[in-house]
């Protein structure tokens, strides 16, 4: 006599009481990390006017050496952007002397603010990289032969600057929601 051992039945894929548990843990994991992820993202929105303003300053101190004197650069975009990216016309802004061309979109608008003796200078950026309503200012300020520094043509107060240093112009900007 032979004995035929039962063997259990084929159970191919999933229950759904399985499949709602991995969806409950998706969606904590996603609870969790959203946050986190633009929190990093608005920083390295700011992280581009500490970039650009750097290089804004190797130009106009180019520019200086070459004829004693700073370059004054209106705001470009002409309009404080805000939580997008918009294009930036560095050839035919006031810009296009200096050199100064972002690759692709700009978060923030630039502008370069020359003192009257032309000895001095303030470049600022100002976004409202967060959407909130609230603009962040950063600059560089190079004081003049007299140790003043001029205000931002975005709207950089200077006087909370450090001279010859990027930083926020003031201690709201650059404390976005991150």
């Amino acid at each position: 006599m032979k004995i035929q051992a039962r063997r259990a039945p084929n159970r191919a894929g999933f229950t759904l009481l399985e499949l709602m548990m991995v969806v409950a843990v998706i969606g904590v994991l996603a609870a969790i990390a959203i946050p986190l992820l633009s929190s990093y993202q608005l920083r390295s929105k700011s992280a581009e006017a500490k970039t650009n303003l750097g290089a804004i300053r190797v130009l106009e101190e180019t520019h200086y050496s070459e004829h004693q004197t700073y370059r004054s650069a209106n705001a470009e975009p002409a309009a404080i952007p805000g939580s997008v990216a918009v294009a930036f016309d560095g050839l035919t802004s006031d810009f296009e002397p200096l050199g100064f061309v972002p690759q692709g979109h700009v978060y923030f608008s630039y502008g370069v603010a020359v003192s009257a003796d032309g000895a001095g200078y303030t470049a600022d950026a100002g976004a409202d990289i967060d959407g909130d309503g609230f603009v962040q200012y950063w600059g560089y300020a190079n004081p003049d032969g007299s140790g003043t520094m001029v205000a931002g043509k975005v709207g950089c107060d200077a006087t909370g600057l450090q001279p010859k240093s990027v930083g926020p112009c003031n201690a709201s900007s650059g404390q976005s929601t991150f």
